[in-house]
């Protein structure tokens, strides 16, 4: 393969921005929660362009959706390429799609180039991503990967009550195939950084190494709702009270284990909500993450001695439930000199990066060789409507993550080649 194969920029930029529409917002974001109509809307749209490409949407039984390209070499697993099309309630138009959008080029210029690799490729959008409307985050893929079973992602309610089973069935996605029917070789995710080191540094390419492990818990407070006016304070039992001490004890903790910790409260929901009443009733979220397991562990436990300490002193009851813990990830070195080996053929600056925030690739890591691309992040921006990445940074990914891939292909079979002769 002399010639180097070149995406199609501007058709690219198109397809961003035909989906951005769905779901779109008045600021230029994007609101497109898992399994909502908007949900279902992409997802047709995009089985409606890989029919056009003449690949048939495989969807298994957590609403994750396959569309293979054949190789050369039968009977060889996949390469995959994907993220995801779920969003946060004012999410950008990039975090996710780009990856699912770049697949998308990435096997639409081969095919019209007729150029056919030596294994399979595969398209792979993973459900609940982002965690926004259904806890955990990277359902899908956790269910792929042997992480969660699949009744446990159909119990799983958002706050209206509706289990992620009714709502992937009331948008016509949950398939008949199972989760782990559907066979991959490799992963490679294009994803926007979600921080500022990429912009900061100049460079375009972000050769990501791995993940930060995260812990994610629920909390619940129980104190009493009383009247604000007439409830002496040594008599109040405020689950807000608390909860404000958790907030404020989650900070402390992550600054105790800088520069390399984070820790923030994300969600927070206090009842009745009423100007003059003592909140009786909060919950809330924490999200604890550092890229060493050993240091999350302590952090962890911090955060949970200072939740006890928190409602003994507010007078209230606490229960939490730790609902996600990953550890942390490092992906596979072939698959990140690929990327590396694409981005300095492209003449592209680029820098080894740590992930921060977690993807799908957390979950694959665990069964299939792995790696991520990022491109850059204007202001480090992102779950935010101003989310922003050039038009030349999100081609230049793309165009990445195909020679990326092509490179892989090229050393796998190669290696195939080998331990055959």
């Amino acid at each position: 393969m002399s010639e180097k194969i070149s995406i199609n920029t501007d058709r690219l930029l198109g397809t961003i921005a035909e989906t951005a529409r769905l779901g779109g917002l008045p600021n230029g974001g994007v609101a497109r929660l898992t399994l909502s109509p908007d949900d279902r809307r992409v997802r047709d749209w995009l089985r409606e362009q890989c029919a056009g490409l003449g690949l048939e949407v495989v969807v298994d039984e957590v609403g994750n959706m396959f569309a293979t390209r054949p190789g050369l070499e039968a009977g060889t697993l996949p390469i995959a390429m994907g993220s995801h099309l779920d969003t946060q309630p004012t999410g950008g138009k990039y975090d996710g799609i780009l990856g699912v959008l770049g697949a998308l080029e990435v096997l639409r210029t081969l095919h019209e180039a007729g150029v056919t690799t030596h294994a399979p490729l595969t398209l792979v959008n993973w459900t609940n991503e982002e965690g926004s409307r259904f806890s955990p985050a990277m359902l899908g893929s956790g269910v792929y990967a042997g992480v969660y079973t699949p009744d446990y992602a159909y119990g799983r309610k958002d706050v209206r009550g509706e289990s992620f089973g009714d709502a992937l069935d009331g948008i016509g996605y949950r398939g008949d195939v199972a989760a782990s029917a559907v066979p991959l070789g490799a992963m490679f995710e294009l994803h926007i950084e979600q921080g500022p080191i990429l912009e900061a540094e100049g460079a375009v390419i972000g050769v990501v190494q791995g993940v930060q492990g995260l812990n994610w818990y629920e909390v619940e407070l129980t104190g009493a709702a009383a009247h604000t006016g007439s409830t002496p304070m040594p008599m109040r039992r405020n689950a807000l009270l608390a909860a404000a001490r958790i907030v404020e004890s989650v900070n402390g903790v992550a600054l105790a284990n800088a520069p390399h910790a984070v820790g923030s409260v994300g969600f927070i929901e206090a009842h009745p909500n009423s100007n003059n009443v003592i909140p009786g009733f909060v919950r809330l979220t924490i999200d604890l993450r550092h890229p060493d397991d050993a240091v999350l562990a302590r952090m962890a436990a911090a955060v949970e001695k200072a939740i006890g300490e928190a409602a003994a002193s507010a007078g209230v009851d606490a229960e939490y439930r730790k609902v996600a813990q990953t550890a942390a990830v490092a992906f596979d070195p072939q698959c990140i000199e690929s990327v590396r080996e694409a981005a300095s053929a492209a003449g592209l600056a680029s820098r080894d990066i740590v992930s921060g925030a977690g993807h799908d690739s957390v979950h694959l890591a665990g069964v299939v060789p792995t790696t991520m691309i990022f491109v850059p992040s204007a202001g480090g921006l992102s779950h935010n409507e101003a989310e922003f990445t050039s038009p030349q940074e999100c081609a230049a990914g793309v165009q990445v993550l195909l020679d990326a891939v092509l490179a892989y292909d090229r050393r796998t079979a190669a290696n195939r080649s080998g331990n055959r002769a």
